[in-house]
């Protein structure tokens, strides 16, 4: 499979990667391109800006969850029916999952994937010593992936002789530069976290600006050209990895069994963290998932076999979620009742008793749970976790790799899983579970182990076949069984 494709990658992190990154997508789309854009790493923020504010297909690859070939196969695969592949790095191009490790990174990525790199130099302020920074990145194992150069923050009068000198000292191209920007131009660091919706038009009409003043200072021609030269990804090597993926899973489709599952999606301004693959594995397997708002819609959507509650921003809506009191009801008995459910980070916070704002007042929530969630005022856990020694949903599928970001803590963070920091010795505790429930901070991502999803469809399943093909749920739960589940079912923290 030919994909051509190039990642922008920086010297380090605030060296405009995200605002470079965004501005030639929107150039690529009005040379009329269809190109689709990745992001190094688990960060879900930077994929649906893409999408929302520039309507660009956009996807995670993550070499800290994903092999070589699976990372390979899911690019390719994720590239259908574009014209180009944008990758965009993350931090500084060398820098990975440890402080002495390049592995999961940028340069991680460029190399497993054969991607050619095209590297941000903030240059402002300097003259040769632009061009010392340069060699030392082209030098660095890895650097023969970089094969192109953006100049970032220099004066159009600068830039010729700073091009040249670059040009004939390494033998590598510049491809462009980027002016200092007036204020009005940037992103704020808001933006890329919480886009409300009377926002977009404004925000795409500056990033339709800053694609005009690239068309000035970029030569995309050389940057399509340096995009061709991507080596072609074998397709059988797609396909061996593709029923891979299928054998992990070890779950036979809904399709095979005449089963048609249907699950809640929770999806508004408050539950917005996806992982786009994991849906699209949910989908591929067979199963409808319908979309629902725990802050709008009274009721939860018919015939449900299952529940995803994903992560996002529930403490800035912890009053319109709390006043929906039929909505935080229905999901309460439906997963009293039994009803299989994945619930991370935001949607765990969403399962507790109440949840607190920034300003400390709590709200009622869901009540699955008994215990209070609140905020720390600072970072809690950050970064890649192991998840050991417990089973997801009834089933044992090995060492689980994921990660965590938040600012809140739960009063019971559970205790069904080890969770193990992939550098130093850091670990603790995690994760309320049961065979229908998975509940905690760490979030999941189906392609580092596919046996998360099949046995989350599997208990679906099994909802499914104990509640008649019409999918009839329980609106009432004897007392005794919401106990049970507003302990954690069998954890027993």
């Amino acid at each position: 499979m030919k994909i051509s494709r190039f990642m922008i990658a920086a010297v380090s992190s605030g060296s405009g990667k995200t605002l470079i990154t965004c501005g030639l997508l929107r150039l690529l789309q009005e040379r009329g391109l269809r190109p689709v854009s990745f992001k190094c790493g688990p960060d879900f923020i930077d994929p649906m800006f893409h999408s929302t504010v520039l309507g660009a297909k956009s996807r995670n690859l993550d070499p800290y969850f994903t092999d070589r070939s699976r990372t390979r196969m899911l690019m390719a695969t994720r590239s259908e029916e574009t014209d180009i592949a944008v990758l965009e790095g993350v931090m500084g191009f060398y820098d990975g999952i440890s402080a002495v490790s390049s592995a999961g990174g940028s340069s991680d990525l460029a190399e497993i994937t054969e991607t050619p790199v095209i590297l941000i130099v903030p240059a402002r302020g300097m003259s040769r010593s632009a061009l010392a920074l340069v060699h030392g990145f082209l030098h660095f194992p890895g650097g023969q992936m970089i094969r192109g150069i953006i100049l970032n923050r220099v004066s159009a009068s600068f830039y010729p002789s700073l091009k040249q000198m670059i040009e004939d000292e390494t033998g590598i191209p510049v491809v462009g530069y980027v002016p200092v920007l007036d204020p009005s131009m940037t992103l704020e660091s808001r933006h890329l976290g919480l886009v409300m919706p009377g926002e977009i038009p404004a925000l795409r009409q500056k990033i339709t600006e800053l694609a005009a003043l690239f068309g000035r200072t970029m030569d995309l021609e050389r940057i399509l050209r340096i995009a061709g030269d991507a080596p072609e990804i074998p397709d059988t090597e797609i396909r061996q990895e593709k029923e891979r993926v299928l054998t992990e899973m070890n779950y036979s489709s809904d399709s095979d069994a005449g089963i048609r599952l249907r699950i809640g999606l929770a999806q508004d301004a408050a539950f917005c963290f996806f992982y786009e693959d994991n849906l699209e594995l949910l989908r591929e397997s067979g199963a409808e998932l319908v979309p629902f708002s725990p802050m709008r819609d009274k009721k939860l959507p018919e015939h449900l076999d299952g529940l995803l509650l994903h992560g996002g921003y529930p403490e800035l809506y912890a009053a319109e979620l709390s006043q929906n009191e039929t909505m935080r009801r229905e999901i309460r008995c439906a997963i009293s009742g039994g009803m299989p459910v994945q619930a991370e980070c935001g949607g765990f916070l969403y399962l507790h008793s109440s949840l607190g704002d920034r300003g400390g007042k709590q709200y009622p929530m869901a009540g699955v749970f008994p215990e209070k969630a609140y905020d720390t005022g600072h970072l809690t856990r950050f970064g890649y976790a192991e998840l050991t020694g417990g089973k997801i949903f009834g089933r044992d599928v090995g060492p689980i790799r994921t990660h965590e970001f938040h600012y809140y803590e739960s009063e019971n963070p559970g205790s069904m899983f080890l969770a193990v920091k992939p550098s130093g010795n850091r670990s603790w505790r995690c994760v309320r579970g049961s065979d229908t429930m998975y509940a905690g901070f760490p979030h999941l991502y189906y392609y580092a182990n596919p046996g998360i999803a099949g046995a989350f469809l599997d208990s679906c399943r099994m909802y499914h076949e104990e509640h008649g093909t019409d999918g009839s749920r329980r609106t009432e739960t004897p007392k005794e069984q919401r106990t049970e589940v507003r302990h954690g079912g069998t954890d027993t923290a």
